[in-house]
């Protein structure tokens, strides 16, 4: 087994991604010397699904354990944030099957490759579940990964919690995500409370919890981790949904007219819907959630965001919790080189265009 360690001193996200990423294909060249043809093959596409990933989550649980102890990251350390990767994998495949998205990363999602690989009656069946028992193998090696980083049983007590409790959190953020799909509405605060469950605490402020909580960190710290990674985290799926209607395909890896093919309410519906007027209102109800929405109906949509205010009124609200998770580093008791990578970070998160 190799060994990954990254150093505070300056960030490089480009080693912390060879790290992880070593992790993981270790873990799974393992997998598939001890599978048969078929576990081979499903160890393959998990492979393939991971490659071109952010790794934002595993970033920031290292950048949590710097900020925390200022000493590099062993490879315990990395060895963990490599599971949260490993679950974020299981995340996506069965949010892909969920949502009935053809592509993710500028890839075909998993449950269509699989039923591309049937090619009978049964296809879409068998990709569908074959996706959802993919994604649970990568929820149970995520777990794998976790347990035999070699954390000491003090760490393994301190992170178990919060383990679960980010699990529990962005299952919770899900659910309220399929419950408001194909029922757009006006309340922007029930949209804000998705993302705060599906991608706030999920993906900034619980990665952070957890590199923290490796190095013992107290509550000062943990709530400070809090302060920042809250308004981010809201930002950053403010941002992601402005992608997924504006962005550009070749940037995002996935088709903009899905969110509005599946009639998602994000923060932008309900801003529209909120300052619409009768025709708009009407004509957002009417487009939004057709599955057969093309790109000159998608268009007509975004002429309603662009007069209503939405689009912009996202924007700022994009900004001002950037600002605001800026202020948060102001008083925290981070390490310097934290700080700078935290900053770094919240740019890329907020005016990124993938």
């Amino acid at each position: 087994m190799s060994t990954h360690t990254i150093s505070p001193a300056r960030f490089d996200a480009g080693a912390l991604q060879q790290a992880v990423d070593g992790v993981i294909e270790e873990f799974l060249a393992q997998k598939a010397q001890a599978a048969d043809s078929h576990m081979a093959h499903l160890v393959g596409l998990l492979a393939e699904f991971g490659a071109g990933g952010k790794r934002i989550r595993p970033l920031l649980a290292v950048t949590g354990w710097q900020a925390a102890s200022g000493l590099p990251a062993d490879e315990s350390v990395v060895r963990v944030a490599a599971s949260l990767e490993m679950f974020h994998s299981f995340a996506l495949i069965h949010d892909d099957v969920m949502d009935d998205s053809d592509t993710r990363r500028g890839h075909p999602t998993i449950h269509r490759t699989l039923a591309n690989h049937q090619r009978d009656s049964r296809a879409e069946r068998f990709g569908r579940s074959g996706a959802i028992l993919l994604g649970d193998l990568a929820l149970t090696w995520s777990d794998e990964i976790l347990f035999t980083a070699g954390l000491t049983p003090a760490q393994l007590g301190t992170v178990l919690p919060l383990v679960t409790e980010m699990r529990t959190e962005v299952m919770r953020g899900q659910y309220l995500d399929l419950r408001a799909t194909g029922e757009l509405h006006d309340d922007v605060d029930a949209t804000l409370d998705v993302i705060r469950y599906k991608t706030a605490k999920y993906t900034i402020e619980r990665p952070l919890h957890i590199g923290a909580a490796l190095a013992g960190a107290g509550d000062d710290v943990m709530a400070a981790c809090t302060a920042y990674a809250l308004p981010l985290g809201e930002a950053f799926q403010l941002r992601d949904d402005l992608l997924g209607v504006y962005g550009n395909e070749q940037d995002t890896g996935k088709s903009r007219l899905d969110d509005l093919r599946e009639g998602k309410n994000t923060t932008l519906v309900a801003l529209a819907l909120r300052a619409s007027d009768g025709a708009q209102s009407a004509l957002l109800h009417t487009l939004i959630g057709d599955p057969f929405l093309d790109e000159s109906g998608a268009e007509e949509v975004r002429a309603v965001f662009e007069a209503t205010g939405a689009r912009e009124a996202v924007e700022r609200m994009i900004d001002d919790r950037y600002w605001e998770a800026l202020r948060a580093l102001d008083t925290a008791p981070f390490t310097a080189e934290a700080t700078t990578t935290l900053k770094y970070l919240a740019r890329k998160a907020t005016r990124r265009n993938s």
